[in-house]
């Protein structure tokens, strides 16, 4: 699963600004839970630390085979008339009950079945013939066991039918790990009210969600096979893991559509999906069918949006060293999607933020997540982590193959783009929490979803490639996947698999990064010693050793003089260390991790004049963005000044991006060539997002002298640099204001139509006060949480009469959006009308009602906002 998207708003705004998860201190009592000691803490079922209880594997009492699901959808109610048919044995000790997961059921009749027979093949007439006889059955509304009669062996397969009613909407939450929005299966517009918006039912099943709508044993060390038979009204389409057989339309216009998956794998994968939907079709060269089901009004961007999958396909195929598994590959975007994305085996949903129009793609695309989602059928689909704990074996592979399909497409520059931002996100979140990767006691397993088992897991990973070499990391990660297939796994497999490719013992590395909270940080002291001609490093390990560890460093140190590079491989694993490199004369540079692979904090303090030369002789995007970051603020030095207008014109854009925007406000030597620099690159740069830079750097200047550029990019190709030329064009207040306000008021663009809010808000004119809510209803989530900052500001300048008439409006979005974070955007534009009687205590209502753990954990640490 993509954490709310991966690299969505919804993470940076948890992760980035938020560090939501605490630190649970220790206590005296619990001297021997010290972050080293973890993985030696005794793991006892039953066992219960200050960091949660001892999460074993799910006991195996019994297998579950097979399951045929016939499902109907009431959509008034909101219910799911359904049959379920389960294969299974017992595991190895004989059974005289089957206990199920069944969360909120009406359960109407459990019956033994035939055991001879392929169900799948079966009419609901022929399995009605096949009853043997009604089973007794105990029932809690979240346990279902089942009566077997008599005790069965792991030789005998049975057979056992449930005849039930999900009620997705009223599944018990009385149990503390229980998420409170975990309904496994959703109705979306389900009385159609919501104009404009689709009618949709789709599911998500990680973690323990498939239990809300179908009986079974919903932990991840299960793996069964499946026939789904969906029935819906004939208009719609429906989707769902492995191949659709059959589709038999009734009298009544009610379709049922057969799905089989042959393959087994775990219940939390298992989907289903209908809706109204436009589909495309591309074909792999062995047969293999791809399909992208999108909205309608998207059919014909489907294969701008998605079409990189063949090739993503086929790439990772080739470096894992194994073939796609499945039967199909499908992808779907849905709406209100409580994740970023969801690797259900052969059928990946998508919340409706991947769905953009052709042009909007020019500004970006959704490989990452794509890719991301895709990577998880091998890690985590076809090998499936064996409890939740576990979780980096399948999240942390999926994020690192984000930069593994960057890499190959984009380039190492681009990757390396993305390997920081994610270093950022975890260390963002480590301010708050560190913890280990491989976790044996915690409280929630929804916990696990964190930057540790994403961002962190695949920085791991990197330095793991980094140190074995490119061709051992993906023969033993080749090991590791045929010999788990369609099976489970342990951090301790992938390790052996490493150690038998590679025959090196690997345990220091897989204990100090996997199975121990924090990282690194690495304080450096540099002298040079010209008697004796070699330059000094005097290394600090200054993270808490007592609660991580002393780490264990194999890296590399460039040493440059007189512009010659030497590079020594060492290793650091002491609390406090020496290294000594021979140098004739002081070092231009003395590079630490020239290869930017380490997972950690490197504090090294160096000379503006070894920053320079660091960003114009290294080759390595990590080193020459820490040499442009320093430099920044340094433009009344004529050499730095030089460096950045040369970093304008660097080969890469971020790099370009950053030197362009160190010229905000300035207006020191040589300021006429630097505007005509960046406006050049306003113009004719290649990316949108330096061009966008280059009209925020130029509106800086405040002199007018870029209105035309301003005026030019209000057709430029990207809807991302036509916002900001709104934004910064409508600022200087042209006599045409009100007309391109107008042309680009009903945009098919978010950001160009909250550009044209902002230039509205100022206006404050109550005559737009619908035309605001009519702009935001139609918005996606990310955009309309940007949009109501926007809104505020027009709010805040309105009188008091428009400002009573947006409370509702806003109380509406703060109490019901499904997006929290859009919940929360409104509950901020409500903190600006707290003169309003009645508003103050309707917004402490609004926070004592809220369910989402994020968002209550937003709220705590933030006040009333």
């Amino acid at each position: 699963m993509a954490s709310d998207n991966g690299k969505s708003f919804l993470t940076r705004l948890i992760y980035t600004f938020l560090g939501f998860l605490l630190i649970l201190p220790l206590t005296s009592n619990a001297s021997l839970f010290t972050a080293e000691s973890d993985t030696l803490y005794r793991r006892n079922p039953g066992n219960i630390t200050p960091k949660g209880p001892y999460r074993p594997e799910r006991v195996k009492k019994t297998d579950i085979l097979y399951t045929r699901l016939d499902v109907r959808f009431d959509w008034e109610r909101q219910q799911v008339p359904a049959s379920a048919i389960l294969m299974f044995k017992s595991h190895f000790y004989p059974q005289n009950t089957l206990e199920l997961d069944a969360k909120g059921f009406d359960i109407k009749a459990v019956s033994m079945m035939d055991a001879a027979g392929n169900y799948g093949d079966l009419t609901v007439k022929d399995i009605t013939g096949k009853v043997n006889k009604k089973l007794e059955y105990s029932y809690d509304k979240r346990k279902l066991t089942v009566k077997l009669g008599k005790s069965y062996s792991r030789n005998d397969t049975l057979f056992v039918k449930i005849d039930y009613v999900a009620r997705p909407n009223d599944v018990p939450r009385d149990k503390e790990d229980d998420s409170p929005l975990d309904k496994g299966l959703y109705f979306i517009n389900a009385d159609g009210l919501d104009e404009g918006k689709p009618k949709q039912i789709w599911t998500q099943g990680e973690t323990e969600g498939s239990s809300c709508w179908f009986p079974t044993i919903d932990a991840p060390n299960q793996k069964f096979t499946q026939d789904f038979y969906i029935t819906v009204d004939s208009t719609y389409k429906t989707l769902s893991n492995g191949l659709l057989i059959s589709q038999e339309t009734d009298e009544k216009g009610l379709r049922t559509d057969h799905w089989k998956q042959s393959l087994p794998h775990a219940p939390y994968l298992a989907m289903l999906a209908v809706g109204d939907f436009a589909v495309a079709k591309d074909m792999m060269p062995d047969g293999l069918e791809l399909s992208y089901y999108v909205e309608p009004k998207y059919g014909r961007d489907a294969h701008a949006i998605f079409g990189r999958t063949p090739e993503m396909i086929a790439f990772f195929t080739n470096v894992f060293g194994v073939a796609f598994p499945w039967e199909k590959y499908a992808q779907i975007a849905v709406r209100d999607f409580v994740a970023g994305a969801m690797e259900n085996t052969t059928a990946t949903v998508h919340e409706e933020g991947v769905q953009n129009d052709t042009k909007s793609l020019v500004d970006g695309n959704s490989d990452a997540v794509i890719a991301h989602e895709l990577a998880h059928h091998w890690f985590g689909d076809y090998v499936t982590s064996e409890e939740w704990g576990q979780l980096p074996l399948n999240e942390s592979f999926a994020n690192y193959s984000e930069y593994l399909w960057s890499e190959y497409n984009s380039g190492r520059y681009e990757a390396d783009w993305g390997n920081l931002q994610e270093m950022k996100q975890y260390l963002g979140e480590a301010e708050t929490k560190q913890v280990p990767m491989i976790r044996y006691f915690y409280k929630d397993r929804e916990s696990m979803f964190d930057s540790h088992s994403y961002a962190k897991g695949g920085r791991i990973l990197h330095m793991l490639r980094s140190y074995v070499g490119d061709d051992a990391f993906f023969e033993s990660l080749k090991h590791y996947l045929t010999t788990h297939a369609f099976g489970t796994a342990e951090i301790d497999d992938l390790r052996i698999s490493f150690e038998k490719v590679t025959g090196q013992d690997l345990n220091w590395f897989f204990d100090q990064w996997f199975h121990r909270p924090g990282h690194p940080v690495l304080k450096i002291q540099q002298e040079y010693l010209a008697p004796a001609g070699k330059v000094v490093l005097k290394i600090k390990q200054s993270q808490d050793t007592a609660a991580t560890t002393v780490y264990r460093l194999p890296l590399k140190v460039d040493v440059w003089v007189s512009g010659k590079k030497n590079q020594y491989e060492v290793v650091v694993d002491k609390s406090t260390q020496t290294l000594e490199f021979p140098a004739a004369k002081k070092p231009d540079l003395v590079l630490f991790d020239s290869d930017a692979q380490l997972l950690g904090v490197i504090e090294h303090e160096k000379q503006r004049k070894e920053m320079e030369f660091q960003y114009l002789n290294t080759d390595r995007f990590l080193h020459q963005y820490e040499a442009l970051a320093q430099l920044e603020g340094g433009l009344a030095d004529t050499v730095v000044r030089n460096i950045l207008v040369k970093g304008m014109t660097d080969p890469f854009w971020k790099l370009r991006q950053m030197s362009i925007s160190n010229f905000a406000e300035y207006d020191g030597a040589g300021f006429a060539d630097i505007e005509k620099v960046i406006q050049s690159r306003a113009r004719l740069d290649p990316h949108p997002q330096v061009r966008a830079e280059a009209i925020i750097t130029l509106a800086s200047f405040g002199d007018n002298n870029s209105d035309s550029i301003f005026r030019e990019a209000l057709m430029d190709s990207s809807y991302q640099v036509v916002s900001v030329a709104i934004e910064k064009y409508l600022m200087g207040q042209p006599n045409d204001a009100n007309e391109i306000a107008a042309e680009f008021e009903n945009s098919p663009n978010d950001a160009i139509v909250t550009s044209v809010a902002n230039y509205y808000a100022g206006l404050a004119q109550p005559e737009r006060f619908d035309w605001f809510l009519e702009k935001m209803r139609a918005m996606k989530p990310t955009e309309k949480y940007n949009f109501l900052q926007v809104f505020g500001k027009y709010l805040i300048k309105s009188k008091q009469d428009i400002q009573r008439r947006s409370i509702p409006v806003l109380e509406g979005l703060a109490r019901d959006n499904p997006s929290y974070f859009v919940r929360f955007g409104a509950f901020q534009a409500l903190g600006l009308l707290t003169d309003i009687q009645g508003v103050t205590a309707l917004r402490k209502d609004i926070r004592a009602k809220e369910t989402e753990p994020k968002l209550k954990e937003m709220y705590s640490q933030f006040g009333d906002l």
